[in-house]
């Protein structure tokens, strides 16, 4: 993850619940966000892992996509237009997980859509969300209303996530993974889903901005959730697998590339109802059938030093040309591990596959391995 360094920074609505608390304060994505707190990113993340984190991410985007004709598939069909998922089957009340692309196939963001019945329900990335705007105004404004909310979003994440937020409301808890509700917290008016950013069970909740210090105040009331800062939100998702956008994911990487074809549905693949229409598709669809020349891999060095983002990949010890990158790096508290994410030739990510990553001028041996690094633990739909 990096921290970024700006004259002017926002602050979320959260700051002084931080400020007091301790957190230590750095600059990411243009605000002052906490990267940890007085235990630290380590034991912060196995305090997640075991009880329940609380996470301040309203630095991120939220908005409402509403037809101008008031039908929600009009709304979906336009979206439609701008990502490769299958917006217009996405049931009332459930969430998924998209992709904004550019016509040579690369990803400009990934987000996640909520269908809330009247309007489609939007959360992109704090680093985006200025130029999401205008992409969305630009594409859709001829048929949909976008309203950008002004809002807070908090993060409860853990096995001890659903009896927290159930002490405040208790229709949480029949929710499952990528459900998406409306629902009063203490009398706030509230967005939530059942979804997350660590592996774990838990929630992301859209609170109005004035309400976001009482409600985050009374999660913390329980003794199992903690305040969790960006440094250990990072090595969550990465033992979870997940995709940081501008590491991972950025412009010249398709969604083949990333190892992400799972996240575009048959409908909009070749042969499918709705097929292409996307920008990229000419490039995205024949890769989900006929492969891409580089892929996401999960790397395992040998010893116990981190290999971090940027460090260029080698198919051996002593090889002169780099075959790949890594784009994601760090120590897994949870697999008391160091682990790495990068991208590689088809060819050399196989499970089992020996590396070697360039690491201050040294050959550091891993090995390629199957993501993610810990199973993650949602509630899914029953399956009786």
């Amino acid at each position: 993850m990096t921290y970024t360094t700006t004259h002017t920074l926002k602050r979320t609505p959260l700051y002084d619940l931080h400020v007091t608390h301790g957190a230590r304060m750095v600059p990411f994505a243009g605000y002052d966000m906490p990267v940890q707190y007085a235990p630290g990113i380590l034991k912060e993340h196995l305090h997640t892992r075991a009880s329940a984190g609380l996470f301040d991410v309203s630095h991120m985007g939220q908005f409402a996509l509403r037809a101008k004709s008031g039908r929600l598939a009009d709304a979906a069909l336009a979206l439609e237009r701008l990502v490769p998922i299958d917006v217009l089957g996405l049931d009332p009340g459930r969430q998924r997980y998209a992709l904004f692309t550019n016509a040579e196939g690369g990803i400009l963001d990934d987000l996640m859509v909520a269908n809330l019945g009247d309007h489609l329900f939007i959360v992109v990335n704090a680093a985006c969300k200025e130029a999401d705007e205008a992409h969305l105004r630009a594409a859709l404004s001829d048929v949909c209303d976008l309203e950008r909310l002004d809002r807070a979003l908090i993060a409860l994440q853990g096995p001890q996530a659903e009896a927290a937020l159930a002490r405040l409301a208790a229709p949480c808890r029949d929710m499952r993974f990528m459900d998406a509700r409306e629902i009063a917290i203490l009398g706030a008016d509230c967005v939530v889903t059942r979804s997350g950013y660590t592996g774990e069970d838990g929630y992301e909740i859209s609170v109005p901005r004035d309400r976001a210090h009482d409600i985050a105040t009374a999660l913390l009331e329980d003794p199992a959730v903690a305040l969790i800062g960006l440094g250990a939100r990072d090595s969550l998702r990465l033992e979870a697998g997940m995709c940081l956008y501008g590491a991972d994911l950025d412009p010249t990487t398709t969604p083949v590339d990333a190892d992400l074809s799972w996240a575009i549905q048959a409908v909009r693949r070749r042969g499918g109802a709705r097929a292409g229409g996307f920008p990229g598709c000419d490039v995205i669809l024949p890769q989900i059938e006929s492969g891409s020349l580089r892929v996401r891999a999960g790397f395992l060095p040998d010893g116990r030093a981190p290999v971090r983002a940027g460090s260029l990949v080698y198919g051996s010890e002593d090889a002169t040309s780099a075959i790949g990158i890594v784009t994601s790096g760090g120590f897994g508290p949870s697999v008391d591990r160091p682990i790495a994410m990068g991208t590689v030739p088809v060819s050399m990510a196989m499970p089992g596959t020996a590396l070697f990553a360039d690491v201050r001028g040294r050959r550091m041996a891993m090995t390629v391995t199957a993501l993610p690094f810990v199973a993650p633990k949602y509630k899914r739909r029953d399956r009786r």
